[in-house]
């Protein structure tokens, strides 16, 4: 067969691949409030700039292809604006400033991003509490390119502040944390006894693809599971050649998905997050719900 008729075969098949995809994409529409929220962290109270009062924000689930539509109200006291790491696709007011008081739609036009993103607000101070996963799954006709997972998790590494975030929208991160978090939880090591601890719970035997996002500023974390060793799948919204390792090591923004055995002795083993600095550290919790037979 010659070069060309090759080449044309191969075309026509991408192209067929992608009417096939875009006949099965969908559209979301989501509403997005940033509000001023009252929390208890390394106890003491303060009030931090939201989207719908909750830290992590919402997780944006769709599938490979889809648009999506959020709706923006800026109920806050400063302009903000979203950033959407790594959507290739289009996006419609991706350099509006929302003023307060008035409202925006975005239009996200999935291309052939796959995996795990996410968003946040592009002032460096407000990014801190305002941002969220944008998770991609495959299209309705398309399969894993490894074996499918029992269930997902996203994680997202934060950073808190004791002092109030309140410098509008500078382009310049808030200093040093005053400690880290597994999806909003700082975990058990701050000595205060009314701080949260994130669990993940899990069955023996059962396969989960983890999904790793540092939202830290400014700082390399590294993210691991006692006892537990990960499969490196994906990073920054594409699939990866598999690789293996005890440990992630994450650039700020950085984003990988992993796939994790739950096939050690039952019990419960520690998930734990540094910045690779040494300085601080926060942990949770990954807890086994059934026994092996």
């Amino acid at each position: 067969m010659g070069s060309e008729k090759r080449e044309f075969i191969w075309l026509s098949g991408l192209l067929f691949l992608n009417i096939l995809v875009l006949s099965t994409a969908d559209v979301h529409y989501y509403e997005f409030f940033l509000q001023e929220s009252q929390f208890t962290k390394l106890c003491s109270t303060k009030s931090i700039l939201t989207v719908n009062g909750s830290f992590p924000g919402p997780e944006i689930r769709v599938r490979r292809g889809d648009t999506v539509f959020v709706n923006v109200h800026n109920q806050g006291n400063h302009a903000v604006s979203l950033k959407w790491e790594g959507v290739k696709g289009s996006i419609d007011g991706s350099n509006e400033l929302i003023q307060p008081g008035r409202n925006f739609t975005y239009k996200i036009e999935l291309k052939d991003e796959i995996g795990t993103l996410w968003w946040h607000a592009t002032s460096a101070w407000a990014a801190a509490t305002v941002h969220g996963a944008l998770v991609i799954s495959p299209a309705a006709n398309e399969d894993y390119p490894f074996p499918a997972p029992t269930s997902d998790q996203t994680i997202i590494l934060g950073q808190w502040f004791r002092q109030a975030l309140t410098e509008g929208d500078k382009t310049i991160a808030p200093g040093r944390a005053d400690a880290y978090t597994i999806n909003g939880d700082p975990g058990e090591i701050y000595g205060c006894s009314n701080d949260t601890t994130f669990e993940m719970q899990v069955d023996y035997e059962g396969l989960y693809l983890v999904r790793v996002i540092n939202a830290v500023a400014n700082e390399t974390m590294v993210f691991g599971v006692a006892s537990h060793s990960f499969t490196i799948v994906g990073q920054n919204g594409a699939y990866t050649k598999r690789s293996f390792t005890n440990s992630l090591t994450l650039a700020p923004a950085q984003v990988v998905d992993v796939l994790l055995c739950a096939n050690v002795n039952v019990g419960h083993y520690y998930i734990t997050a540094r910045p690779s600095s040494g300085t601080y550290i926060t942990n949770g919790i990954l807890r086994y719900l059934t026994t092996s037979s």
